[in-house]
């Protein structure tokens, strides 16, 4: 689906503006995302010996935390591009220009790699001791963290929630108040067309906002009990498979330029290849 989306949009010139192209850049965080850890799952679900080394390991939990964090990103970028357009009409191709557009983009990638740095170097610079077994489908923080051994992993453990609570926290807080404007804004519409239209554009990005932090607050904000690491197994993986899943459908179904470009596309595919 994102796939689609992303070839809908390279193909379609009436979709090259601010709102598509970040579009373009969330299906590409969501596919790298799911291609980090989705095929590995899969492979250790069908296999009699789930083993991954270390280096692997590392490596999934940076990929994970790098396109999450870049998917955070650059819904906030697409809160601020609604905002802009919404509240600041007359100033949208200004603010919003190519070179502006391509910024708040790089950006958001830069931030997602910083995090995912920051903490897979924080957890794997730690002394690992004992079973060597995580219950969970990828490198997590909190089971790999019961494996670690010294007196400074409470530290890391505090350091990497800060680091991770405060990006997620702040990205939310930034949507926030980016609707909080809009919702302003759209209440002093005269016409009941124009308030809906104005709402309409932002309904799609809105529901993707609600099913992510939705999902991320049921999993990191939830109380641990004492069958909490089963449930939060379960949680994560529904998280990462479902959400996703989702994304390019609710963004195709919610935008009628992109139904009608998608459409488009499909047919000239078909027909092209029946001819």
């Amino acid at each position: 689906g994102s796939l689609l989306i992303m070839a809908t949009i390279w193909s379609e010139r009436s979709l090259h503006t601010p709102m598509y192209l970040f579009l373009c850049a969330l299906s590409i965080s969501e596919v790298l995302y799911t291609v980090a850890i989705i095929p590995r799952m899969v492979a250790d679900l069908l296999s009699a010996h789930c083993s991954i080394t270390l280096p692997a390991c590392a490596s999934q939990m940076f990929s994970s935390f790098t396109f999450g964090f870049t998917h955070s990103f650059l819904l906030t970028v697409m809160g601020y591009d609604r905002y802009v357009a919404i509240c600041q009409p007359l100033r949208y191709h200004v603010l919003m220009s190519p070179h502006g557009c391509a910024c708040l983009v790089g950006w958001s990638w830069a931030g997602g790699f910083m995090v995912g740095m920051v903490v897979t170097t924080a957890i794997f610079q730690l002394t690992f001791c004992g079973s060597h077994e995580i219950q969970h489908f990828l490198g997590h923080v909190p089971p790999l963290l019961k494996l670690a051994c010294g007196h400074h992993v409470p530290a890391v453990a505090l350091g990497v929630g800060l680091v991770c609570i405060t990006a997620q926290l702040g990205c939310f807080l930034l949507i926030l108040l980016s609707y909080a404007f809009i919702v302003a804004t759209i209440l002093n519409i005269p016409s009941a067309e124009g308030r809906h239209k104005a709402f309409s554009t932002c309904a799609s990005h809105l529901i993707v906002v609600i099913v992510h932090y939705g999902f991320a607050s049921v999993i990191y904000l939830k109380p641990k009990g004492p069958h909490s690491q089963e449930g939060d197994t379960l949680m994560a993986t529904t998280y990462t498979v479902l959400t996703p899943f989702l994304s390019p459908i609710i963004f195709s179904l919610r935008n009628k330029e992109l139904k009608v470009a998608l459409k488009k596309t499909l047919l000239g595919k078909l027909h092209s290849s029946d001819t």
